[in-house]
């Protein structure tokens, strides 16, 4: 298996956690003196710079949220003069005012550095024609996957997102051998070949890295049939870097952590204070080489797990487990937490059932009610209805059991559940609706 930097990735633990305390130090120094959100929290705090003296130090450091990058917007928290950034992205603001993220000349080379380590773990090589289907402009995907690639020396087609069929062509014409995108776009161009009848055997295509957006093992299993490809999982975040934070190797045993740029602590997502070794929580990053926005102890709302052993394809960065879900995507429902990924979960163990879903929430009077909607094969509509009758019956009955409630489930057609070019919408909560209309 290659590896991009061995040097960065194959580093002895001891030598890279001497790195990262050496880079950390710097960082804590560079982020009080420049960035006056974070001298307050250190005077408020009775911090000193110079107190921090090993890695376990870090937790002394404050937390830092989205809220707080928001309140800052535009240029509050950057820790260069404004004449020394060369790039800017942003947020959607979809949620909220959107989060700007600022980067150096020399973050940009980090950025691209980063990236191409994920790309090469993934299986792209300078042979490639990597085709990347992420929105470009002010989302940091389109960008970041881009600049990598071209550092692997890879032939790059900056697709963008949407247009489907026109993605397909390029596909057959330019002999697209890597795909990049969100593995809910993946499926949707899968299906659009069968439409345009364009068999995977007729394209070129053999490794798929996607992200943006978690996903099972299951639609692993599904766009590597359908595609005739190995796909693997990457992670970022624009507030951090964007794509590049991690990915996984062919191994596909979870994703390595550039840690010599990032320090990855999990924490209590209720209380803030670090978990164990090995346990789930939130996951924090801390920037120790980012110059336009440092960012310490940032809390990515992410839930996974960190394992520090030696990987099968020697590299000896930690790996995060598959970020299974968000403590902000968490939907409170007559009471009971549950998480889109413990819905996706259960189908996932129903043979039978299309990889699409979406769960609506309403409330009808003072009560919460949930309802799944899934996407079943079309031959289950021309059984007999007793057939689809004991599906719905069947999904109920593991849902009751695996979220403590009982949803509706209603089972749709194939494709009739919209579609989106970039982050699949999972969710739909009317429930502010139906109180304003009462």
């Amino acid at each position: 298996m290659a590896i991009w930097n061995p040097e960065a990735e194959t580093m002895a633990r001891a030598d890279l956690h001497q790195l990262q305390l050496e880079r950390l130090q710097a960082a804590v120094n560079r982020a009080y003196k420049n960035v006056a959100f974070y001298r307050a929290k250190f005077d408020e705090l009775g911090i000193l710079p110079e107190q921090i003296q090993s890695l376990e130090d870090l937790r002394r450091l404050p937390l830092t949220t989205k809220d707080d990058l928001r309140d800052a917007y535009p240029y509050g928290m950057f820790g260069v003069p404004l004449r020394e950034i060369v790039r800017i992205h942003a947020s959607s603001g979809t949620t909220g005012r959107s989060t700007v993220c600022g980067y150096t000349r020399r973050d940009l080379h980090t950025w691209a550095e980063l990236v191409a380590r994920i790309l090469t773990a993934g299986g792209v090589t300078h042979d490639d024609v990597v085709q990347i289907s992420f929105g470009y402009g002010l989302f940091t995907g389109g960008f970041g996957l881009h600049y990598g690639a071209e550092l692997v020396g890879a032939s790059v087609i900056p697709a963008s997102a949407g247009n489907t069929e026109r993605q397909i062509r390029l596909m057959q014409d330019f002999r697209t051998t890597a795909l990049v995108g969100t593995p809910s776009y993946a499926l949707r161009i899968a299906e659009v070949m069968d439409e345009m009848r364009v068999t995977a055997s007729e394209l070129s295509l053999r490794v798929g890295l996607f992200g943006g957006e978690p996903w099972s093992e299951r639609t692993r299993a599904i766009l590597e049939s359908r595609l005739h490809i190995s796909a693997t999982d990457n992670y970022g975040l624009s507030e951090v870097m964007g794509p590049g934070v991690s990915g996984e190797c062919e191994r596909k045993d979870g994703l390595h952590i550039n840690e010599d740029h990032f320090v990855a602590e999990i924490i209590d997502p209720n209380t803030g204070e670090p978990r164990p070794e090995g346990e789930e929580g939130e996951l924090a990053l801390t920037t120790l080489t980012k110059e336009a926005l440092p960012l310490l102890r940032y809390r990515t709302r992410d839930v996974t797990r960190l394992n520090p052993e030696l990987c099968a394809c020697g590299r000896t960065l930690a790996r995060m487990a598959r970020v299974c879900a968000r403590t902000d995507d968490m939907l409170i429902v007559r009471g009971v937490n549950v998480y889109p990924s413990q819905v996706e979960a259960v189908l996932a163990e129903i043979e039978g059932l299309e990889p699409h879903y979406q769960i609506v929430l309403d409330r009808v009077g003072a009560l919460d009610g949930m309802e799944v909607l899934v996407e079943v094969p079309a031959e289950l509509f021309g059984d007999a209805v007793g057939g689809l009758r004991r599906m719905e019956d069947r999904i109920g009955e593991r849902m009751r059991s695996a979220l403590g409630l009982s949803p509706k489930i209603r089972l749709v057609e194939p494709r009739s559940l919209q579609r989106t070019e970039g982050k699949a919408r999972r969710v739909i909560d009317k429930r502010n609706q139906s109180a304003e209309g009462r």
